[in-house]
């Protein structure tokens, strides 16, 4: 049976994994360029999850972590973690991430899962933490944003999947897909009712 710390190790892996293929075979143009109202792209999540995994794994548990300092560089303006400048190499970049992964994992090696830290900028004041209980947020952290990762690079240039092209979703031609979205589309303005009407058609009330 796996035991919990190789069972966590495993799926915070996952996640940096898949993140990281997001931008496989992308231009530099691609990995940088915003692709929602609110700037997200995938070099930045890169950037991001980065001194995610340096802040939690090193300052909570009192580690080193060369190069934390600048996630609270307060002149850096709002935001400078979630991307990255023309400046910063892709390379780098994905180095220092990688980087990152190995202070990260010998930190959840070192310590018991119940090793006590404290994350000082949870609330007023901080707060108490153990191992696992950081390890399970950085999960969630990495996760969630390999699915804004997943939806990017769809925008981009149309692929899909969880590790490779379209593993965990059914095998259909554009086709189909076109259909299907159009399908949910029409439902959609069905549920919403007249305030939605079918292209073409005027809205009623």
């Amino acid at each position: 049976m796996t035991d919990a710390r190789t069972s966590l190790r495993s799926y915070l892996q996952q996640g940096r994994d898949t993140l990281l293929w997001k931008m496989d075979g992308l231009s530099e143009y691609d990995v940088r360029r915003p692709l929602t109202p609110t700037g997200t792209n995938l070099l930045g999540l890169v950037k991001h999850l980065t001194f995610v995994e340096l802040g939690y794994f090193g300052p909570v548990f009192g580690r080193p972590a060369p190069g934390i300092e600048a996630w609270f560089d307060e002149d850096a303006g709002p935001n400078s973690d979630m991307w990255a400048t023309s400046a910063e190499r892709r390379a780098d970049l994905v180095a220092g991430y990688r980087a990152a992964w190995a202070r990260s994992d010998a930190t959840i090696a070192a310590l018991a899962l119940d090793a006590a830290g404290r994350v000082p900028w949870w609330g007023d004041g901080g707060a108490d933490v153990t191992l696992n209980r950081v390890i399970v947020h950085v999960i969630a952290e990495t996760h969630r944003h390999a699915g804004h990762a997943d939806i990017v690079r769809e925008l981009i240039d149309g692929s899909v999947g969880f590790d490779s092209v379209g593993d965990n979703l059914p095998e259909q031609d554009d086709r189909w897909w076109r259909e299907y979205r159009d399908r949910l589309e029409q439902v959609a303005r069905q549920a919403a009712g007249p305030e939605h009407p079918e292209p073409g058609e005027q809205p009623r009330g």
